[in-house]
């Protein structure tokens, strides 16, 4: 068991946030950052078995920007 999960947490390009987590098939998004906080805690439940689950979550935001030259 780890002891703590990585998700990267990008903006969306139709609105909203989507979140992958780093050396596992676990994918999720959401609406505003309330909700991606809740859809990445219960995607992690849903993946791990009871008692098994890292006892951390950490979200790493990527933010990209584009400026003119």
């Amino acid at each position: 068991m780890e002891n703590e999960i990585i998700f990267v947490v990008q903006e969306s390009d139709e609105g909203g946030y989507l979140a992958r987590a780093l050396g596992y098939p676990i994918f999720s998004e959401g609406d505003t950052l309330e909700e991606i906080r809740d859809a990445v805690r219960d995607a992690v439940r849903c993946h791990f078995d009871p008692g098994n689950s890292p006892k951390v979550i950490r979200l790493h935001f990527v933010k990209d920007e584009v400026i003119a030259v």
